[in-house]
């Protein structure tokens, strides 16, 4: 039963000598292509000696179905991570090295295996971090007070891809909050104190809500006919929704068939920001 609700679960850990942005992008990228599965992602950045790397080996450890994807530039760092994965049969992907090594053997140089070297530490630099530390922390409606901070603010009902949403924002330096949407619930005042503009209303065709939430119940190895993927409770939600939408005036982005990366072009489009 434990393998069965979390064959669709996939923790993907990030280890980067640097903020790790190159393999978080990638994460994101590959993951945006398994709508129906449950994707974690979990960041550890500035890894820069063993003892950070074994103190990550020792948390990660716990966690099932792991993808870690790191990007380190010196190979003293790689190879303990090529014996943890190999020991615990992990899936990995290793960002830097093949191109690395292609570059390498075209030019017939030796790499300088500087940490960082991709990267230029200027205000938009960490305006990114910032951003993404941002994400993090109002995620799900966890603080009103970050809908009022933010550059964008992301409504919608559950499984309309809210988070992974608000991460690849993050990820263009857009502070993002998101807010998920049950009918009869309160909406926090917060809401009705932003410039609409700012707002982005999300939605999903029936049917296809309809499949996403019975096969996430199936994954978890429950009964697929639940209120949560009742037919009748979908469009309830999903009405309730759109009622509000039209209270706010606000722009709507229906998710149905489209990719992470195409809904967050919209948005970015509608704010007037630059990709």
């Amino acid at each position: 039963m434990a393998e069965e609700t979390t064959k669709k679960e996939v923790n993907i850990i990030i280890i980067s000598d640097s903020a790790g942005d190159t393999a978080f992008n990638n994460a994101v990228a590959a993951a945006a292509q398994f709508p129906d599965a449950q994707i974690n992602y979990r960041r550890y950045p500035f890894i820069i000696n063993k003892e950070k790397l074994e103190e990550t080996f020792e948390e990660i450890v716990q966690y099932p179905n792991l993808l870690l994807i790191y990007s380190l530039v010196k190979d003293e760092m790689q190879i303990p991570v090529i014996r943890f994965v190999r020991e615990h049969h992990i899936q990995s992907v290793d960002i830097l090295s093949p191109a690395i090594e292609s570059i390498q053997k075209l030019t017939g140089l030796k790499p300088q295996q500087k940490i960082g070297a991709q990267h230029k530490m200027n205000q938009k630099y960490f305006d990114r971090i910032s951003a993404m530390e941002f994400a993090v922390m109002y995620d799900d409606g966890k603080d009103p007070k970050g809908f009022l901070e933010a550059d964008v603010v992301l409504l919608g009902v559950s499984r309309t891809s809210k988070t992974p949403l608000s991460l690849f924002l993050a990820n263009k330096n857009l502070k993002v909050a998101n807010l998920p949407l049950v009918p009869d619930t309160h909406i926090p005042k917060e809401i009705y104190q932003i410039d609409p503009k700012k707002i982005i209303g999300l939605t999903n065709d029936l049917s296809v809500l309809n499949e996403i939430r019975r096969e996430r119940m199936i994954s978890y190895g429950l009964n697929p006919d639940t209120s949560y993927s009742n037919i009748d409770a979908i469009k309830k939600e999903l009405d309730s929704a759109q009622k509000l939408y039209d209270q706010l005036g606000c722009f709507v982005i229906n998710v149905a068939h489209r990719s992470i990366e195409e809904t967050a072009a919209i948005i970015m489009n509608h704010l007037g920001v630059q990709n």
